[in-house]
Order: structure tokens, then sequence, then C-alpha cells
């Protein structure tokens, strides 16, 4: 089997993260790796953050943009998709499906111990998953993509040179920052069989859409896409000058604070979390801290 390297390949430089580490089960069984972001208080309300496709909790975006959040009295899980990162699973067995599902699980991990997710974040892949998960999830009060694709096929560009291989092998290795991945062919079947855009037309949530004209992974075109697609209340604001991954400190930070003064509307007050605090739910304690 050979080995293909993408034509357009994405940095996975991580930020370390200080949040209480969590464990629960996934979409197929495996154990998925988490962590909790918590506020200095009681939070306002409780946020699920979903990674871009081959990421993890800990990349740049996924790392500031919680810490960045938890500034504004609010919680975020944000985890890894199995097969990804610490989580448990190969990657080769998942696909769009089984991300939307493993978001299912992780809401349903919130509203068990804390409370139920009020925002929706997804990043790349990620908000393309928040925006199909959201319709399963009642109690999700707003969703907020950021450099997300309109159409989650989008992603096969990353590997088309090995397409030919995939479809008639079965599977590939494809190279991706650096990092080998097996992509099988129920990935591109799956990812090709997901009605999106009636997904984000019926939605009935509002949306915020966080796109970067500068964005080299995922054109500026997809978040245009996204938001003609949509009914109001919608909102679309440009990351001038910030690269895909949100590599730059500065360009999380903003983003952040856009999501938190835009979720105020929707997220009310302080959360009512189930019994227990987070202290006990959640293996180890720390407020988030990013270098």
């Amino acid at each position: 089997m050979s080995k293909h390297r993408a034509g357009v390949l994405v940095s996975h430089r991580a930020v370390t993260g200080a949040g209480s580490r969590i464990e629960f089960t996934g979409s197929h069984g495996e154990p998925l790796a988490a962590r909790l972001d918590m506020p200095a208080g009681t939070p306002r309300a409780y946020v699920l953050f979903a990674h871009c496709f081959t990421c993890s909790k800990e990349s740049s975006a996924a790392a500031r943009v919680a810490r960045a959040l938890t500034a504004h009295q609010l919680a975020v899980l944000r985890f890894d998709f199995t097969g990804l990162g610490d989580s448990g699973g190969d990657f080769g067995n998942t696909n769009f499906t089984s991300n939307i599902d493993d978001l299912i699980h992780a809401a349903s991990y919130l509203r068990e111990n804390f409370a139920a997710p009020a925002l929706l974040v997804g990043h790349s892949l990620g908000g393309a998953a928040a925006l199909a998960a959201a319709g399963r999830l009642p109690e999700v009060r707003a969703v907020a993509t950021i450099g997300a694709p309109a159409d989650p096929a989008h992603v096969t560009h990353l590997f088309h040179d090995a397409r030919a291989e995939i479809e008639r092998l079965g599977e590939a290795e494809v190279e991706l920052a650096g990092r080998s991945f097996r992509i099988r062919r129920q990935f591109l079947d799956d990812i090709a069989s997901h009605p999106q855009a009636e997904r984000i037309t019926h939605l009935r949530r509002p949306l915020l859409v966080l796109h970067s004209p500068n964005d080299e992974i995922v054109g500026i075109d997809n978040a245009r896409l996204i938001f003609d697609s949509a009914r109001h209340s919608k909102s679309f604001i440009a990351i001038d000058g910030a690269d895909h991954l949100l590599s730059r400190r500065q360009d999380a930070e903003y983003v952040a604070n856009l999501l938190a003064v835009w979720a105020e509307r929707y997220v009310g007050d302080a959360a009512s979390p189930r019994r227990g605090t987070p202290a006990r739910r959640a293996r180890g304690s720390g407020e988030g801290v990013v270098s």
C-alpha cells in the first residue's frame, strides 16, 4: 500500500492546557479523552467545542479559545474524536457520522454530570459536525462555526491524490501534517451522504459564522454558502488576517471574545449543574493554562 502526502498540509502545533481531565465513552464504545476548562466562579453556561479534522483537543485553536471563554464565565468541554489524540479507537474506522455521534455522547456526558451544553462551537470539520449535531440536542441554544466547510466532503481535497487508490483497494495511508492516517472507502462514502445544506436550513438556532478571508485550507466561499443556507438569526464575522488554525494567540482570543459577546444574548445566567461538582466529577483539577 503506498503512502500519499496531502497537497495541503495542516499544522497541528499543540498548546498545553491544564483543564480537568475527563473520560467518557464515544460512539464506537471506546474511551474518549477530554478536558473541561472551568471559569473561576459558577459557569453561566457550558460550551461544547469540536476540533478540526485530524486535530485534537490540544490544538492551538481549541486550547486558546477554551481558555479565553472561561474568562467570560463559560465552561468549555473539548475532547478528542475517536481514534485521535488521547482517545481510544481506530481512526480508520471512523467517519463524519461517528464524529457527529461522538459530539452527541459528549453532550450527554455534560448533561448527566454538569449541565447540557447551551452553545456548540466547531472548528473546521468540527464546525460541520456541530451544525449536523445541533438538531439532535434540544438544549443547545446557539451554534458557532470557525473556518467550517459548507460541505463536509470538502476535506477530501486534502488527500485527493490518494482517492483513486482508496476507491480501488478500499483504503490508503495518507500523510497529513507529517502524520500517517488510514483513510478507507467507507469514509468517502459516508462523508458524501450527508444532507448538510438541508441541516443548516433547518438548524432553527442562532448561528454565528466566523471565517478568515485568508483561510488557505477552507476558502471563504464556504462561509457564504453556510450563511446563505441558514435562516435568521444568523451573523457572519470575518477574522481578518487569521490562518485556518488560528495559530496566532491574538486571533484565537479575538474569536473567543467575539463568541462570548455574541453568545451573551443566548446563554443566559449561571447554569444549573446536576449533583456533583466539577472537581468531584472530573479526574484532576485546575484552571486551563495556555502557553
